[in-house]
């Protein structure tokens, strides 16, 4: 028996997902045996058929996660929730989560960590990115994160002719300490796992 069957809902998301379960250590769960699977019809895709799918795994895994965002055309409100009841009326919670991203992936990628800055081909320019963002009005001077984080990813790539790719979101997961996010996505993520491959203290 493996441990976890993930479907995601995009690309992003498996390269970032996959990444950070290679740090067992930074997470506080053991090393992990995981199948990362992208949904063809994205976002909805997870919403509509993802129960489903992971039900015939349950014997084969020790759990299941789904993951997707929360922004994406014909959402329904209180998506999260709507997950939740609906796999505890499959009969599922003991074995499967749902992580839904507010408002999408991207909100992951703004931590403090200068490794974002690498990432998006902004090392060494000035002024520095929060800060363009800022004069772009892409980021509102108090709040922690962007409003429209992936809007603010495209225009910070678009800016230095970087193009959006996997990479980019492996190579944050691989490097920014999980510390430093704090969204309650990934918290819930987080907690997840460790409820489920955590190590015996």
């Amino acid at each position: 028996m493996s441990d976890l069957i993930c479907l995601v809902a995009d690309k992003n998301m498996e390269a970032a997902l996959a990444e950070l379960l290679k740090r067992p250590a930074a997470l506080g769960i053991r090393q992990i045996g995981v199948k990362v699977v992208v949904h063809p019809r994205r976002d909805p895709g997870v919403f509509r058929e993802g129960i489903e799918f992971l039900r015939p795994f349950q014997d084969n895994y020790r759990h299941g996660l789904l993951l997707l965002d929360e922004a994406w055309e014909g959402a329904p409100p209180r998506l999260q929730h709507l997950l939740d009841q609906a796999l505890a009326n499959a009969g599922l919670s003991h074995w499967a989560r749902a992580i839904v991203i507010v408002p999408e992936l991207e909100a992951w990628v703004w931590s403090t960590s200068p490794h974002v800055d690498e990432a998006l081909g902004w090392a060494g320019r000035q002024p520095p990115l929060r800060s363009w963002l800022q004069q772009q009005g892409l980021w509102e001077a108090n709040n922690p994160k962007p409003k429209k984080p992936k809007a603010a990813v495209e225009a910070a790539l678009y800016e230095v002719r970087k193009p959006r790719s996997s990479a980019i979101y492996r190579t944050l997961a691989q490097r920014v300490s999980v510390e430093r996010c704090h969204d309650s996505a990934f918290r819930r993520l987080r907690d997840t796992l460790v409820q489920w491959f955590g190590e015996p203290r």
